[in-house]
């Protein structure tokens, strides 16, 4: 018998040796054995033409990608969603025809997702990493989906780079790990050897790829679109969604911490605010440009890795949409929704943005594979609120119930019904832009500065944000195994600022660049998050109580900051009730076992007449931690006290006070301000 397993095992690791292949020092070819002579450039007309059908290299390489993962998405797995509407502040009639961007006395449904890039559906959401921000509008002309990310740039700068970055970031594909991040050598290596994603890296290591919730990040649409209004004129756009409640974001250290604590933080908190009746609100904007200014700038409009400066070309507020709605089933409505880019009605149009013409292709592909088929747009959470007619038929999963024996165009048996709609009738007319030039596999030379805005966003940045961007740096390269690639990108970030390449080098065990610099001394105020809107409304206070609190007090407080929207939440040794003076009581919502600091915004420390060393101790901790986090402390009567013996009373952004009308003014207003980097923590 023994024999017999190992005859049998031998010829198992025969069987598997037949399939084992080692890349390595090999050329590159299609699946069928075919050298590729250009892997960098899909196949277009014209070095800044669109991307040709023909390209049967592109195809390939993407429809492999698109299906390599089910039943998850590829990317964006980890997501999270809700019902809303959006209403257009004033007619946009002079830019596109849309009709949901004309008249502001209309409301259109929408249906948002939010979503983490690189992890698995199990993965942590507070993460470092991209978020996806894509909304569905349900417009009477048809679906339309802006389908963005909390950040304006991109990895790469052309669509067939795609499998490339998300491989490179994803997992390692020997051991599996890590996951959700891209502090590993294969994502770094890429950066080292793909230099176009030195800008969006520096995004990637900033505080805007932890936000502190879905409902205080921006969103961008990144890739270069149309407007077309009813004469055919064009405009270039980008588009954005502004938060009411400005651009807010963790620290690093908390956001690790609130992995273990809660990683539903992010879902959590636009469910409970939604549920509560505090609807988060985004305010829709677009950097419109004339085409004949197309070439005016030093970037390439068309350029996925660059930007549009605000302050050359600003932006305007076009409308608000606001989420007011959760879902009901999460799979059949948040994992079942289908984006695509492609999506689109008259007015918005297309660029030969490389990035677009490749992600046009892509998410049909995508969503054949992870929704089981072409009957997809029927699934209820995808189905336009207008009719759709068309000769369609049959295909896994099919719903609609179609009569009568034609499907087909033309036809005498239908009177060729469906007939196609003119552009009077509101029928789609594709944009009509001159295209000619060869069919090459090559880049314009206007893409090849991939340095200029990586060095304006570090200019862009204020001390402590440059501070946290060279913390993560040295924490992800430190993760690196590879000394090369440790020193290639220590290299070429002395490209971006000398300063940031020295302060990283010194960190990780790589020789400091001996040369290196930018002439680039330009910034854009509005890439700092310290330029963005504070308030105090839904922000979460963690309000330390024992029994023998002063009741009537402590109620005025918690009164008096519910109103300008704080959300406190009552902390105490043990559930129940929490029994103050005057007949006053609170329910505990939590111990100091059952949550933490790094989930609220704010702590206020009233205490009681509580004599236990245990409790000091926990709440010391508690107060302490979110002291560290540059968070506000309030205290009052017996937590007064308690805090003026230490260090932390002195300190800015600590509210002590028994004047209850002075405390909740001056409280509120450090709520607001949310984080107080000036602060000295040791």
């Amino acid at each position: 018998m023994n024999n017999e397993r190992k005859i049998n095992e031998n010829s198992k690791n025969e069987q598997l040796e037949a399939f084992r292949v080692e890349d390595k020092g090999k050329k590159l070819t299609t699946n069928q054995g075919m050298k590729v002579s250009e892997d960098e450039f899909s196949l277009k007309a014209g070095e800044r033409g669109p991307t040709l059908m023909e390209d049967f290299h592109f195809r390939e390489k993407m429809t492999h990608f698109d299906h390599e993962r089910i039943p998850e998405r590829v990317v964006h797995a980890r997501g999270f969603a809700a019902y809303g509407e959006f209403q257009v502040y004033e007619s946009m009639r002079k830019y596109t025809k849309a009709k949901f961007l004309q008249n502001p006395g209309v409301k259109t449904p929408v249906f948002v997702r939010f979503s983490t890039v690189v992890g698995s559906r199990g993965s942590a959401e507070t993460v470092r990493d991209v978020r996806g921000f894509a909304t569905k509008f349900y417009t009477e002309e048809g679906v339309y989906d802006l389908v963005a990310n909390n950040m304006p740039v991109f990895f790469i700068q052309d669509g067939i780079k795609f499998p490339d970055i998300v491989h490179a970031i994803k997992p390692e594909p020997d051991n599996e790990m890590p996951q959700a991040s891209s502090a590993h050598d294969t994502y770094w290596d890429f950066v080292a050897n793909n230099q176009e994603a030195a800008h969006m890296t520096m995004w990637l290591m900033s505080d805007r790829a932890i936000p502190r919730s879905f409902r205080m990040m921006e969103g961008f649409g990144v890739n270069t679109f149309r407007f077309v209004n009813e004469d055919g004129k064009a405009y270039f756009v980008k588009f954005h969604w502004k938060p009411k409640l400005g651009v807010h974001s963790l620290v690093w250290d908390e956001a690790q911490k609130i992995s273990g604590e809660d990683p539903d933080y992010h879902r959590r908190d636009l469910w409970e605010n939604i549920e509560k009746g505090h609807f988060p609100e985004f305010e829709l904007g677009v950097q419109i440009l004339d085409e004949e200014d197309e070439f005016k700038f030093t970037f390439d409009i068309l350029d996925a890795t660059k930007l549009w400066p605000e302050e050359e070309i600003p932006v305007k507020i076009i409308g608000k949409m606001i989420l007011n709605r959760n879902v009901d089933n999460v799979f059949a409505e948040t994992e079942q929704v289908a984006f695509h880019p492609g999506h689109v009605v008259p007015g918005i149009d297309f660029t030969n943005d490389p990035l677009l013409q490749g992600r046009l292709f892509s998410y049909t592909d995508t969503q054949l594979i992870r929704l089981g088929g072409p009957n997809f747009h029927e699934i209820p959470i995808n189905r336009s609120v207008c009719p759709f007619h068309n000769n369609q038929r049959d295909g896994y999963h099919r719903q609609t119930i179609n009569v009568g024996k034609v499907s087909y165009h033309k036809s005498s048996l239908a009177g060729n019904t469906p007939a196609p709609a003119s552009a009077e009738e509101g029928g789609y007319v594709h944009y009509q832009e001159k295209v000619e030039g060869r069919k090459v596999r090559e880049r314009s030379e206007s893409f090849r500065d991939h340095f200029s805005q990586a060095s304006l966003f570090w200019n862009s940045m204020s001390k402590p944000e440059k501070k946290h961007i060279i913390d993560a740096y040295r924490f992800e390269l430190g993760k690196v195994k590879s000394q090369s690639v440790r020193q290639q990108i220590v290299d070429m970030f002395a490209n971006v600022n000398l300063d940031l390449a020295l302060a990283i080098a010194e960190y990780i065990g790589t020789k400091p660049p001996k040369s290196g610099g930018t002439n680039i001394t330009k910034s854009s105020p509005a890439l700092s998050q310290l330029n963005t809107k504070y308030s105090a409304e839904t922000r979460k206070l963690a309000v330390i109580l024992t029994d023998g609190f002063n009741g009537k007090e402590v109620q005025f407080v918690l009164e008096g900051l519910k109103a300008s929207g704080v959300q406190p939440e009552i902390i105490s040794e043990t559930l129940g009730t929490v029994r103050g003076t005057d007949g006053i009581t609170f329910k505990a919502d939590h111990t100091f076992l059952t949550t933490d600091s790094v989930v609220f915004d704010a702590v206020y420390m009233v205490r009681g007449s509580s004599k236990s060393v245990e409790f000091n101790k926990e709440a010391g901790q508690f107060v302490y931690e979110a002291y560290s986090h540059y968070k506000p402390i309030g205290a009052t009567h017996d937590g007064k006290r308690w805090l003026e013996t230490d260090e932390m009373g002195q300190s800015v952004g600590v509210i002590l006070s028994d004047d209850m009308k002075r405390f909740i003014e001056e409280f509120g207003e450090a709520i607001a301000v949310h984080r107080f980097w000036n602060r000295t923590v040791v």
